[in-house]
């Protein structure tokens, strides 16, 4: 039974994702936890997450667990505090960036990483088995709740960076916290770094009203227009659960997530000669371009914050992320951290003495295309193993690390299955947009084409 994909336990609402569904796995976590050290919760702001919150809580308890709920706070702000209250594990509800329909779980060990492959497939074993923690009427654990969490958090953050010099810009950034879990913690966080906020979708609602929760540029049209139109200096967006944060320089522009990716695994490696940045086999060649010119190295990983934190604390790496706005700052806290990024950027321009589109000036350029293709959940598997044997045969390289990445002619496509809709993702970049395009194309094509042999 794999409940887990890349990102913890997805699941629509009213379907797999139900009030059964969840004290099952709650249920299973309270099996397979020690009774000792407590447990924390927390969730988004999803319309389900309260309820399912409540769900997790009570059942940890009725298995004998004390639990310290910390409220609606973004994910990584959850993952800050996990060791600060010396919790030996955490359950997030959370559906991060999918649509509004979706919910899930997410375990974050007592380190505050992401629990590893074998605990999750612990639990999975447990709920399979129906398994079950049963505490006597005198063993019932306890439910307390903490409401400090955010400002640790955000405490913890302005320690990372020069406050004094970023206050001394005295930027005017919008930020759209997406209806999302920011809300709490990101409008104070740039308030305390002496920023004019600018807010978009300012409240919490988990209908997501101003637009879906992943930040994408399609997504994104309001705060591409709000940035020039108020003179802002630049644009900040979280998605649903704020591991992430995307950016809309002073222009308007939508700055793609690689971009940022490679300016400041860039910085880091400056700032650490010989620096490991690591990051999945999703990531722009930019990265590398820019890494190794610095004189550092570059690892690559599957998709994924669980593999790739895992990974950074392996290689004892200065930093880490993904090409879609999910960043890690091993220096702060190993877990993907919109709130951190934000201040990061804000604080790497403030030491250059430059705008957002000024710091991007000279990066290596590349083309990247993100694409996708529904694909049965049943079928990954098949079309994964017919997608590997046509693409070998027409490819100058393959790499299986995840998915299937092709290196051709000026440049490379990658597919690889969703690990949380089903549906394969496809990659594609070139020097030459026009390149990236007919790979991306190339790829579609070969995703479809297996669909229809397997089905």
């Amino acid at each position: 039974m794999r409940l887990f994909g890349t990102n913890g336990i997805r699941e629509v609402v009213g379907e797999t994702m139900t009030a059964t569904f969840v004290t099952r796995v709650a249920t299973a976590i309270a099996a397979v936890t020690p009774v000792g050290r407590p447990i924390a919760v927390g969730w988004d702001g999803r319309t389900s997450s309260p309820a399912f919150a409540r769900i997790v809580s009570a059942t940890l308890a009725a298995g004998g667990h004390d639990v310290v709920e910390l409220g609606l706070l973004p994910t990584p702000a959850i993952q800050y505090n996990v060791p600060r209250l010396g919790a030996q594990l955490a359950v997030i509800v959370t559906a991060s960036h999918n649509p509004p329909e979706f919910n899930g779980l997410k375990c974050i060990a007592a380190d505050g990483l992401e629990v590893t492959r074998a605990t999750e497939a612990s639990i999975e074993a447990a709920v399979a088995a129906g398994r079950a923690a049963v505490a006597p009427f005198d063993r019932i654990g306890e439910i307390s709740a903490r409401t400090d969490g955010g400002r640790h958090y955000v405490d913890g953050i302005l320690a990372q960076v020069e406050v004094d010099r970023v206050r001394a810009r005295r930027w005017t950034v919008v930020l759209d916290c997406g209806n999302g879990a920011s809300i709490p913690t990101s409008p104070g966080l740039l308030r305390r770094l002496g920023c004019r906020v600018v807010s978009l979708n300012g409240h919490v609602d988990g209908t997501f009203p101003g637009h879906l929760s992943e930040p994408t540029i399609e997504n994104l049209a309001d705060l591409r227009q709000m940035v020039p139109a108020v003179g802002a200096d630049l644009g900040i967006a979280h998605d649903g659960d704020a591991d992430r944060a995307v950016f809309v320089d002073a222009s308007g522009r939508f700055v793609p997530g690689e971009e940022i990716l490679t300016l400041l695994a860039q910085d880091a490696v400056q700032r650490h000669p010989g620096g490991v940045v690591v990051t999945p086999v999703t990531a722009s060649q930019s990265v590398e371009d820019a890494v190794t010119a610095a004189g550092g190295s570059v690892v690559y990983t599957r998709v994924g914050s669980p593999t790739v934190t895992h990974e950074i604390q392996a290689r004892h790496a200065v930093f880490g992320g993904e090409e879609n706005g999910g960043l890690i700052f091993p220096s702060f806290q190993l877990a993907r951290d919109g709130g951190m990024t934000a201040a990061a950027v804000l604080d790497l321009l403030a030491r250059r003495g430059v705008g957002l589109a000024d710091a991007l000036t000279g990066l290596p350029r590349y083309t990247l295309l993100k694409e996708k293709a529904p694909c049965p959940v049943a079928q990954r598997e098949a079309v994964l193993a017919r997608l590997s044997e046509a693409m070998s045969r027409e490819s100058d390289r393959v790499v299986t690390i995840d998915g299937v990445k092709a290196y051709r002619d000026g440049g490379w496509v990658l597919v690889r299955p969703s690990g949380t809709e089903p549906l394969f993702r496809v990659f594609a970049e070139s020097k030459d947009p026009a390149r990236a395009r007919a790979l991306a194309d190339a790829g579609l094509t070969a995703v479809r084409d297996a669909i229809r042999a397997v089905s």
